[in-house]
């Protein structure tokens, strides 16, 4: 046998993984996403666990992030995502009960209004058979009303479906009218119907952040502006340092707002190529008088993520603008700071050749200091020994021994200067 990678299997089951849910119309729909929320992710495992026990079912297995639930009344299929968990809850209609609107009537009132997260998206699905609901009559009496629907033909002419995208009582309302709908067909038109108002909320959540940032972006562009008008008119290393820790002070708020919005913008990028991926998966053919869902997005989407984006790209031109006037006006500091150096160098080396000429002159007046007391010894010498040196004075002795000493003391003074500058030399190497 071949050595198994440890992940082949799972990565073959995830391309398997949460498959949509056959329909047999007529059928009713009630979808659900809640965003995690404060530890609310961990708390779903247990919260499916209390609804299979209350129905009687199973402990369910909710460790691969998705479940299928099948009761008596409906049918629950739960998918855990990155940021939300959705829950969307299938019922066959029942003529018999005039009542029977919603799936999520079904679901045990407690439970249903104790998921975890926050409500980001709910939407209901009512999926008939034209023989039922002709469309043709359907769509002549939302004209009749006015109202603004959006309509079309899906699955290359298999079925209808009409939303206006308005929540009523909190729910956004899909129609889909079947015309030839196989099980699986039904399913995954809509599992993208549910996916596309997901992902279009979803998406959306950056378009407030957008507008905050701006605000902030306009702001920081007059400072930065300011900036640069007080580095153009700095007349000082003091000048140039105060206007650095200024633009310090800024781009550190621009680089916080960047690492605080790059998550949302990237994932509104990422939720909106979802959302043309669902559209174009209906196969949309247009119907007179009614917009089609993708040019409903085109109006509606598209500038609001066209702004974040435009927005996105702004902060990151104004961080790396921020970044290059920093860069420079460091140079310009370290410039004026080289030159403050070379002019303490240029004292330093003045006070050197200062103290190198006091020090000669030290040196000189050391020869004379010496060889006058060397010549005193001397003379003291030659007045104790007078009757050995005769007929040579101690006066004589003591002059002729004054140009010796110097000679012999200036040497001395040379040879010591020249180790010196030998050990300083031998150091510095």
């Amino acid at each position: 046998m071949f050595e198994q990678h440890p992940l082949r299997q799972a990565l073959s089951d995830e391309v398997h993984a949460r498959p949509p849910v056959a329909l047999d119309t007529p059928e009713l729909i009630t979808y659900l996403a809640f965003v995690h929320h404060e530890g609310s992710a961990e708390r779903e495992a247990d919260h499916l666990k209390a609804l299979a026990e209350q129905l009687g079912l199973p402990e369910p297995i909710t460790c691969s992030g998705h479940l299928l639930l099948e009761t008596a009344g409906f049918r629950l299929k739960w998918e855990r995502h990155n940021e939300f968990s959705s829950y969307c809850f299938f019922r066959r209609i029942d003529p018999t009960d005039p009542s029977d609107d919603y799936a999520l009537l079904h679901v045990p009132a407690a439970w249903r209004k104790a998921i975890p997260g926050q409500l980001i998206a709910a939407t209901h699905i009512e999926l008939r058979s034209v023989t039922e609901m002709p469309a043709e009559t359907v769509l002549h009496q939302q004209s009749a009303r006015g109202q603004a629907m959006v309509a079309s033909r899906i699955a290359d002419g298999a079925g209808w479906v009409l939303t206006d995208f308005h929540l009523h009582d909190g729910f956004s309302h899909f129609l889909v009218l079947d015309n030839g709908f196989t099980p699986r067909q039904a399913g995954r038109i809509a599992q993208r119907l549910v996916e596309i108002e997901t992902y279009r909320v979803m998406a959306l959540l950056a378009f407030p952040v957008a507008k905050q940032v701006g605000r902030l972006l306009s702001r920081a562009e007059d400072e930065l502006a300011d900036l640069m008008d007080g580095m153009g008119q700095a007349r000082s290393a003091e000048d140039d340092r105060a206007v650095l820790g200024r633009l310090s002070r800024l781009a550190a708020e621009v680089e916080r707002s960047v690492a605080h919005t790059t998550f949302r913008f990237g994932a509104a990028n990422a939720y909106y190529r979802l959302v043309q991926q669902r559209i174009e998966d209906l196969r949309e053919q247009r119907l007179p008088g009614f917009s089609p869902i993708g040019e409903f997005m085109d109006r509606r989407l598209v500038p609001a993520i066209d702004t974040c984006m435009s927005i996105a790209r702004r902060q990151d031109d104004l961080s790396a603008r921020i970044a290059r006037n920093s860069q420079l006006l460091r140079t310009r500091v370290d410039v004026e700071i080289e030159r403050q150096n070379q002019e303490l160098l240029a004292q330093m080396n003045r006070r050197a050749k200062i103290q190198l000429h006091l020090q000669e002159t030290v040196e000189g007046l050391s020869v004379v200091a010496i060889t006058y007391y060397a010549s005193q010894l001397v003379n003291y010498m030659a007045k104790g020994a007078k009757h050995l040196i005769a007929p040579v004075t101690p006066e004589i002795l003591t002059a002729a021994s004054i140009p010796v000493i110097a000679g012999l003391v200036y040497m001395g003074l040379r040879r010591m200067r020249k180790l010196i500058g030998k050990e300083e030399g031998d150091a510095h190497h």
